[in-house]
């Protein structure tokens, strides 16, 4: 094929074919081989990031990818898709789902006839053939050809020892039902437990030949579920931009969908509307909620002149906004390519399988051949001779090995979805047992997100009282959309009740609010609203007003009839239970670090109250990343936690990325562990259940592998008969599950449920 690319540069190009990471790491190396060309393969995201040389085109690099047995191409433009991309992950994944339930729905009655002699009719080991062949080639396929593109290139993978074992399995039957006498009418599978040697004409293997590649394929479906939700970060970031925009063209208005909008248009913001794009106020004040990318908790005050960034909400007054910068360059646009960079960059953990197999397997190779040798050359028969020898690759075929990550997998992740906590795969879980360092957002993690009112400070010569403070004020706020009015607007009805009705309510831009209430002339806004009516701050509410912002809080003074009566104070709530999550995190062995878009002095006292020492604030989005990238060349394994847009590109960079499930999509998707509760105490709880779901992994694993090589000197001493091969399996599949069953125990730690 044709592909347009520069003569030099850089490119992205798709993956397709790979099986696990040790594909990603076999293409790297093969593009890496090319003169002058520098790449890196994400196995998550199935893309490729290649620097290349003039002289070296994209047909190149692709054609490099093919020879290494995969596939490669020009991604497809991301913006296409406004109905057919949400549909292409479920697209990718429906030919693993049909060999998935080809292989549930047929294998299941061949492992029941094997294991159960009262089912064993006349003729039952010819049905058995009927329903495992099915699964051997079509289910298994995808086995088959990783192992070939493995041998191709002198590697061994999981891939290998299935499709070795089930091929031989199955090949062993065959010879055996056509060519032996397990074909024979009214055959029955022998229970005895003795051992002794025989040809093994008479034994067939179907039911570890198809149970073998039912139970791996549905570890594979799962963990390929999981990821192919990487992409979904970004669609997600982008969607969260305006999808139309209402721009001035002609002197009139007109509505445009937004990939028309040219840089220079000017276009309406409505209160409540999302601004459409990075630009300038040209007319009109407002308050601009920018904390989904920012993560500044306090909305942003506007004016002309004043710089605004697309997908921010407008929650005040209508504006005018001359558009900066458009598609690729808005700030959105751009925090969507760090959540991309990042996930690319990041290391995937190869699957602990995979590392073992690249062992196991040629040792299992290399045996079967000696004893096939050993057999032959001692004059012990050529049926005996192979009967040994395919033994020894069959009693390796990985059955409870195909059961050790999806068993503790599911229970894990069951157990941790009962408790808020979902987990997306398994690579995730290796990250958790490293993390030492461990990254909180402010806003909406350790705070909740809003603004709430925090103090009341009435002037001690005012004679009034809070509660009259409170219903004046409160009920003039309320006729404001402005966030910060209807935070104190909602404290004052949870304190004091039904707010009295407002009469000539009028907002004075850019300093606060007037109206009349129970016949008196009420001012609330900043101390210069006031000065303005001659009522000034006395000495007591100006040191209100000096400590608030020391505290990082929200400061509005409130004056009628005259004279300036208190000063109210909101500010972004610490969550009841965040000093108690930042101890148990301690106590994993976790150094806590505030990170945060707000100034210093806020993030300063939030960090007192809960208990951090290390706090890192005023950062933008890319900032974010960059703190997570120095603290991890500073030799740290960093776990983050957030909630907005703003914490995406941090989350993906990180080396396990934890999101609160009350945040955004964006910061969801591109994380590895989602707290749906917005609980920060479920971070911990996430940290401790991956942690022992590992355990339970890696103690699967060890022991699915012992039963195996146990087994395999009786294999290759000629020793092994129906009875002995099928127990083992059995009983280390059972062992396999019992164990992973046990992860339903987890509990939450004292004080979380």
């Amino acid at each position: 094929m044709a592909a347009q690319a520069p003569p030099t540069g850089h490119i992205e190009l798709a993956i397709g074919g790979m099986t696990c990471a040790s594909c990603a790491a076999r293409i790297e190396k093969k593009l890496n081989r090319m003169d002058g060309v520098t790449a890196t393969v994400n196995y998550a995201t199935e893309k490729a990031t290649v620097q290349f040389p003039e002289g070296v085109t994209a047909d190149d690099l692709i054609a490099t990818v093919v020879k290494t047995g995969y596939t490669a191409e020009l991604p497809k433009p991301p913006r296409s898709a406004e109905s057919g991309e949400p549909a292409e992950p479920e697209d990718e994944l429906k030919p693993l789902r049909q060999r998935l339930i080809t292989a549930l729905v047929l294998s299941v009655p061949v492992i029941a006839l094997a294991m159960v002699p009262a089912l064993q009719f006349k003729n039952w080991q010819w049905m058995s053939l009927v329903l495992a062949s099915p699964v051997v080639v079509y289910a298994g396929w995808p086995f088959h050809r990783a192992a070939w593109t493995n041998l191709r290139h002198g590697a061994a993978t999981m891939d290998t020892l299935v499709s070795l074992g089930t091929l031989a399995a199955f090949g062993w039957s065959l010879w055996a039902l056509f060519l032996g006498n397990a074909g024979t009418p009214g055959m029955k599978h022998g229970f005895e437990f003795s051992m002794t040697r025989s040809d093994g004409s008479s034994n067939i293997y179907l039911e570890a030949a198809s149970g073998v590649i039912a139970f791996i394929l549905a570890g594979r479906y799962f963990e390929a579920r999981s990821k192919r939700r990487a992409g979904a970060a970004l669609r997600t970031l982008l969607e969260l931009g305006a999808k139309d925009v209402a721009v001035i063209r002609g002197g009139a208005e007109q509505r445009i969908p937004i990939d028309q909008l040219n840089v220079g248009d000017v276009f309406v913001v409505r209160p409540g509307e999302k601004i459409a794009t990075d630009g300038v106020v040209e007319e009109g004040t407002s308050a601009v909620d920018a904390s989904l990318l920012t993560g500044e908790s306090v909305p942003v005050e506007v004016g002309p002149g004043d710089a605004v960034v697309g997908a921010t909400v407008n929650a005040g007054g209508r504006l005018l906004v001359r558009a900066s910068r458009v598609g690729t360059d808005t700030q959105l646009a751009q925090m969507a390519k760090l959540v991309e960079d990042a996930q690319t960059g990041k290391a995937q953990v190869q699957r602990l399988a995979d590392r073992i197999s690249g062992v196991f397997v040629p040792i299992v190779i290399a045996l079967a051949v000696a004893t096939l040798g050993f057999w032959l050359g001692t004059g012990g028969g050529t049926a005996a001779a192979f009967t040994a020898a395919v033994a020894v690759l069959i009693i390796a075929c990985p059955c409870a090995l195909g059961l050790a990550t999806p068993t503790a997998l599911l229970v894990g992740t069951g157990r941790g979805a009962q408790m808020g906590i979902l987990i997306k795969g398994p690579e995730v879980l290796e990250s958790t047992r490293r993390v030492d360092t461990v990254v909180l957002d402010k806003t909406g993690t350790v705070t909740s997100g809003r603004m709430a009112l925090v103090k009341v400070v009435v002037d001690s010569g005012a004679e009034t009282g809070e509660e009259q403070v409170l219903r004046l004020a409160g009920a003039l706020e309320d006729a404001s959309e402005h966030p910060i009015a209807q935070a104190i607007a909602k404290g004052a009805t949870e304190r004091v009740g039904e707010l009295p009705r407002v009469d000539d309510f009028g907002n004075i831009e850019g300093l606060g609010v007037q109206g009349v209430v129970d016949g008196h002339g009420v001012l609330v806004g900043r101390p210069k609203l006031l000065a303005e009516w001659e009522q000034h701050l006395t000495p007591e509410l100006e040191l209100a007003m000096t400590e608030a912002a020391a505290r990082g809080e929200t400061a509005v003074a409130v004056g009628w009839d005259g004279r300036a009566r208190a000063v109210l104070t909101v500010a972004d709530q610490i969550k009841p239970t965040s000093a108690e999550a930042i101890t148990q995190l301690r106590a994993l062995g976790l150094r806590p670090v505030l990170l945060t878009g707000d100034n210093e002095a806020v993030a300063r006292t939030v960090a007192d109250q809960v208990g951090i020492d290390e706090v890192i604030a005023e950062v933008m989005p890319s900032d974010k990343v960059d703190v997570v990238k120095r603290l991890q060349a500073e030799g740290r394994t960093v776990a983050m936690v957030g909630d907005g847009v703003n914490d995406a590109a941090a989350l993906a960079q990180a080396d396990l990325g934890l999101a609160m499930g009350t945040g955004t999509d964006a910061a969801i998707e591109a994380s590895d562990l989602t707290l749906v509760r917005g609980d920060l105490r479920s971070a911990a709880d996430a940290i401790r259940l991956s942690r022992k779901t590992l355990g339970t992994i890696k103690g699967n694993l060890f022991w699915a592998f012992a039963y195996n090589v146990a087994a395999l000197p009786l294999a290759a001493t000629g020793l092994l008969n129906p009875m002995i091969a099928g127990g083992a399996m059995a009983f280390s599949s059972v062992f396999v599950v019992s164990n992973s069953l046990r992860l339903r125990r987890f509990r939450q730690l004292d004080g979380n449920g």
